[in-house]
């Protein structure tokens, strides 16, 4: 799985760049089905704007795509708060696709059925 972090309208520096992949790794040790991960770090220059320093990541997984932005007054902040909710959207798209099986309820239709049949088929032979 590969992090690739990229800005606009700010220079990201490897202090950044270790920043975003120490706090998007861990996230993406929650789920093994995350293909890839793209951040975008960008910075509004504008001083009249609140939120100036914007975070967005693209997470790719078996199941589509996860997308998530913040905004904060610095960009260590924004990260963290980036982090936070890549990591509530992957844990429901987990929950979701393990707790949503259809098979399972299938396998449990399956289940009764058998054993309805197997009781028949005891009392047919005695």
């Amino acid at each position: 799985m590969h992090i690739h972090v990229n800005g606009r309208n700010i220079e990201i520096t490897d202090a950044i760049k270790a920043y975003v992949k120490e706090k998007i790794g861990k996230v993406a040790t929650h789920y093994d089905q995350i293909q890839g991960i793209d951040v975008v770090l960008s910075v509004i220059k504008n001083p009249a704007a609140e939120g100036k320093h914007i975070a967005e990541v693209s997470c790719k997984t078996n199941a589509g795509v996860i997308r998530c932005e913040e905004a904060a007054e610095s960009m260590y902040a924004s990260i963290d708060l980036l982090a936070d909710k890549l990591a509530r959207q992957i844990t429901k798209l987990k929950d979701k696709n393990i707790s949503s099986d259809k098979a399972s309820i299938r396998t449990g239709i399956v289940e009764e059925v058998a054993e309805e049949v197997e009781e028949d088929v005891k009392a047919i032979e005695e």
